[in-house]
């Protein structure tokens, strides 16, 4: 059903683009295990908070016993024998228990709690951010193969109907042999690059509907994404230091870290609890009958020593923590490296575009004029045009691949800021 809503927007709104990336973008967060798998988990996570939260509170118990006694072949201290006797015994006990003290060892136990939370939260981001770029990815590499296996196809029936003209020239005795030969070589290299093309194609297709779980479309027209990066360096680098996932993530485990130091630490302090119990009893003796009991017990530990299990603990614990605050710094390190360059990459997408727009233009113009002075019987070969129509496919193939590259070096330098959402490509 999702699916027929999604080609049905899609059919119902041909001319808007970025929408379309964005409802297939979406269709691929609905169906992408990996994703789902992560909600679950963050789900999980968040139980921790409420058995943490748990330590607060009173345990109550209730218990109950049955106990059927069968005494015979019975004898006093003078070997006389005594009557045989049953003894029934029923027992009802309820009993509340409550921590007073743990040496801080379950409020700090709650704040890991919450900061676990936090962490899967990110977790959550940073796999629904993958998504979005894995389905971006499979969405524009979808459309810069459906444009190269046009542009190929153009090419070879130019070329086709090249050889056909150049046929008919050459019994005119306008060309040579040879011209006609270089005409049907290039149509045998234009048919290569057009099977390449196809193949191409249909790994992107397949690759599409694997990510996105959606039947790709036969059609993708032109694509135009405004995600609003950031337009320079320094700003880029301040909200990828604020909001980078990894860096979040990085920065939590050592903060996590210190609260299991404080926890290790709590159990060498002494600590209280109260106890109170209430408990009823038939049968409970040959000369009792019924008895009805309640106790008030508070008690009080400190542990010592325990083989010296506890201070390895506080040790260990301790030195994880200098563990994960060297890895946020090198996390830190690497956060800011890796911006950097992809903010350089972003930088060059977009001087290879201006780049590659200024080629076409002077190919489709170049080509033109070469082909009008060859078919006005100038001083132009066979040669000429196809050189100029083989310059004119390269440059359609890498502006192309160029607009291609660009949205997705912008996709991943967003991913990066920690930015990347729904959302920026819903509003693009």
């Amino acid at each position: 059903m999702k699916k027929i809503l999604v080609l049905l927007i899609l059919f119902l709104n041909p001319n808007i683009h970025a929408n379309e990336i964005f409802l297939y973008t979406s269709s691929a967060l609905k169906n992408n295990p990996k994703f789902l798998a992560e909600i679950k988990n963050f789900n999980s996570i968040k139980q921790n908070k409420n058995i943490s939260q748990s330590e607060f509170l009173p345990s109550v118990t209730l218990s109950g016993t049955v106990n059927s006694t069968i005494s015979s072949n019975r004898t006093d201290k003078s070997g006389s024998n005594l009557a045989d006797s049953n003894s029934d015994t029923e027992t009802k006990k309820i009993e509340i228990e409550q921590k007073i003290f743990q040496g801080f060892q379950g409020y700090n136990t709650y704040k890991k709690s919450q900061l676990e939370i936090e962490i899967a939260s990110l977790e959550l981001k940073k796999v629904r951010q993958n998504t979005i770029l894995d389905a971006v990815k499979a969405y524009m590499d979808l459309s810069f193969k459906l444009k190269n296996k046009k542009f190929n196809l153009e090419n070879n029936d130019l070329l086709e109907r090249q050889v056909e003209s150049d046929s008919s020239r050459l019994q005119k005795g306008e060309i040579t042999l040879t011209d006609l030969a270089q005409a049907e070589s290039s149509l045998a290299k234009a048919k290569a690059k057009l099977i390449l093309a196809e193949t191409e194609l249909e790994t992107a297709k397949t690759n599409f509907e694997l990510i996105i779980g959606t039947k790709p479309p036969d059609n993708i027209q032109e694509t135009r994404i405004d995600l609003k990066t950031p337009t320079n360096l320094n700003e880029v680098l301040d909200r990828s230091m604020k909001n980078n996932p990894d860096l979040l993530i990085s920065s939590i485990d050592y903060e996590i870290s210190k609260k299991n130091y404080k926890i290790e630490l709590s159990r060498l302090s002494p600590s209280a609890k109260l106890n109170y119990s209430k408990s009823e009893s038939v049968d409970f003796s040959s000369t009792v009958d019924n008895t009805d009991q309640e106790t008030v017990k508070a008690t009080v530990t400190w542990p010592i020593i325990k083989g010296g299990k506890n201070y390895s603990s506080i040790k260990k614990s301790k030195l994880k923590k200098q563990k994960t605050e060297l890895l946020f710094d090198d996390t830190k390190n690497k956060v800011k490296t890796d911006t950097t360059n992809m903010w350089s990459i972003y930088q060059s997408s977009k001087s290879i575009l201006r780049s590659t727009k200024a080629q076409l233009k002077a190919a489709e113009i170049a080509s033109e004029g070469i082909t009008l002075e060859y078919d006005s019987g100038d001083t132009r070969t066979t040669l000429d045009v196809i050189q100029s129509r083989s310059l004119l496919l390269e440059a359609k193939i890498a502006n192309a691949r160029a607009e291609r590259d660009l949205v997705i070096s912008e996709l991943e330098l967003l991913a990066q800021m920690g930015d990347l959402s729904l959302e920026s490509i819903k509003n693009s």
